[in-house]
């Protein structure tokens, strides 16, 4: 499928790649990334990518916005294994117990052991597709079909930071306290963000991968 050009306003632009959440779709986001990284086009002030687009936040006094059109669309061109290489992060996580208040009632729920499904999380190399709804919130995928549970009917109001979630298909780690309906089954004790940090605040990024090792 051919990535679709997107208006988004006087400075923005999104290249659309497809309508799931697939790793195949996620890497030529992750490739038209890179591209555009490498060509240094002047006046460029983000790139967001997400689970099957990339947009791209530009001054439209520095940028030539058909230029910068055309250098998108070949940059969706750009074959997946030529992105940059990608960071992993082996993440300590206490299952269970306080830390985990969910794990039991989602071993019910799926008929596996507690055991089961923390050896199942560990054993995944989870895809981070994108970071939203909260600074340095990964969305990370993808969890086999057994695993795959809606979100909780009743939220809770405040979820501890580290804790590790499940929701739908995905895995996440929330790094503050927040609201949220996710299935909480551990918790790490390593920053997910830092404000502080010159360069990356968020300790993961798009196409990072992430596993899970149990303490």
């Amino acid at each position: 499928m051919s990535a679709r050009l997107l208006e988004l306003g006087d400075t923005a632009l999104t290249l659309e790649f497809g309508t799931a959440i697939d790793p195949a779709l996620n890497a030529r986001v992750m490739a038209a990334r890179d591209a555009l990284v490498a060509r240094h086009i002047a006046g460029i002030r983000d790139l967001v990518p997400t689970y099957r687009s990339l947009t791209v936040h530009f001054d439209p006094l520095a940028t030539d916005r058909d230029e910068l059109s055309r250098a998108l669309l070949a940059a969706a061109e750009a074959a997946p294994e030529k992105s940059a290489p990608a960071a992993r992060h082996e993440i300590p996580v206490r299952f269970g117990g306080e830390r985990g208040p969910d794990l039991d009632e989602v071993a019910a729920t799926t008929g596996r052991s507690t055991d089961e499904i923390i050896a199942t999380l560990c054993s995944l190399e989870l895809r981070v597709y994108l970071i939203g709804f909260l600074p340095g919130f990964p969305y990370m995928g993808d969890l086999p079909d057994w695993l795959h549970l809606p979100r909780r009917a009743t939220p809770r109001t405040a979820v501890p930071p580290g804790s590790v979630a499940i929701a739908g298909p995905q895995a996440a780690i929330y790094p503050w306290l927040s609201p949220g309906g996710w299935h909480l089954l551990g918790r790490t004790e390593v920053a997910m963000f830092d404000a502080g940090h010159p360069q990356r605040p968020a300790l993961v990024a798009p196409g990072d991968t992430v596993r899970f090792v149990h303490v």
